[in-house]
């Protein structure tokens, strides 16, 4: 692994958030607003590739080529709130094997640049409706983090497991010592494998509030909106479909504005239109969460997904 090269240049404290795909790509779309809003620049890449196997290759017109491995890659905001540098981990897979491992040689990684506490990113799976209001359940790794939470209004989980790198990571800051807390955004259990930005909003609205961060918002909950209200017309109009099939009339628990609608139409990839979203966020990088939607409402994120964190590369 490459050597750390970026030190504090400061005396501001500084803390890493972790993220890597998981329900709703809460933690992603998380992180990847924060690299937006906070104008973040790559620091390092970071080699975690003895984690992972090739188990594929891909074939193009009878030609075979290679498929790369998951890249894992670190990001700098200084400043980020008074007295606060931030550090991002960004993964693009969770390895099948070696967990335990890759979260110790992260934050082995974090010690280095200077990392003070770690913050996890996550899903909270819940059987709530897409109507309703995310809400964020906190965990620590010491009762001052717990004691912390509660003062933010930060309801904490009571007993249950987080599975994958995000609780791992926090078991292994706990035995290493350092200060760790995860943050679950909740989501509808119907729609686990779907983009749920509201839950990323309210996990960015509990993480700016502790680390006394002014972050804007707006952007993030107008595209949570707007993913909720497409999926509650799908909601209810499974429920009205589900009621017919057993002759009972689901329109008595609807919303009366929850009228039948037709079927959106599938989104249609515009090559010119991605260019000119590249374009722009390479000029301003507070537009590239504006592109990342667009990726994301035509499903081609992970194809561009190189390309797009490129963008940060530079100051």
């Amino acid at each position: 692994m490459a050597q750390s090269k970026e030190r504090k240049s400061s005396g501001n404290a500084r803390w890493l958030v972790t993220a890597w795909p998981g329900m709703g790509t809460v933690a992603v779309t998380a992180v990847v607003y924060l690299l937006s809003r906070l104008k973040m620049r790559q620091i390092e890449e970071f080699d975690a590739h003895d984690l992972f196997e090739l188990e594929e290759a891909e074939v193009d017109d009878g030609l075979v080529h290679s498929v790369a491995l998951p890249r894992s890659r670190l990001f700098l905001a200084e400043d980020a709130a008074p007295g606060l540098d931030i550090v991002v981990f960004l993964g693009e897979a969770q390895p099948p094997t070696g967990k335990y491992g890759l979260c110790q040689r992260l934050l082995a990684t974090a010690r280095k640049l200077g990392v003070t506490r770690v913050f996890c990113f996550a899903a909270w799976s819940t059987g709530m409706e897409p109507a309703v209001s995310s809400r964020v359940r906190g965990v620590a790794t010491d009762e001052e983090g717990l004691s912390e939470l509660r003062r933010r209004g930060v309801a904490v989980v009571g007993r249950g497991r987080i599975t994958g790198l995000n609780g791992v990571l926090l078991a292994a800051a706990s035995e290493a010592g350092l200060p760790g807390v995860g943050l679950l955004g909740e989501m509808p259990a119907l729609a686990h494998q779907l983009p749920y930005p509201s839950a990323s909003a309210a996990v960015l609205r509990a993480f700016s509030d502790i680390a006394g961060m002014t972050l804007e918002l707006d952007e993030l909950e107008r595209y949570g909106r707007q993913t909720q209200e497409q999926l509650a017309t799908a909601y209810w109009q499974a429920i009205r479909a589900l009621g017919e099939e057993l002759g009972e009339q689901a329109e008595e628990t609807a919303p009366a504005d929850a009228a039948p609608a037709e079927p959106p139409a599938p989104p249609v990839l515009e090559p010119n239109r991605i260019e000119e979203l590249f374009a722009q966020a390479a000029l301003d990088r507070a537009k590239a969460f504006e592109l990342k939607n667009e990726l994301d409402r035509l499903g081609v994120f992970r194809q561009y997904e190189d390309r797009f964190l490129a963008l940060f590369h530079k100051p």
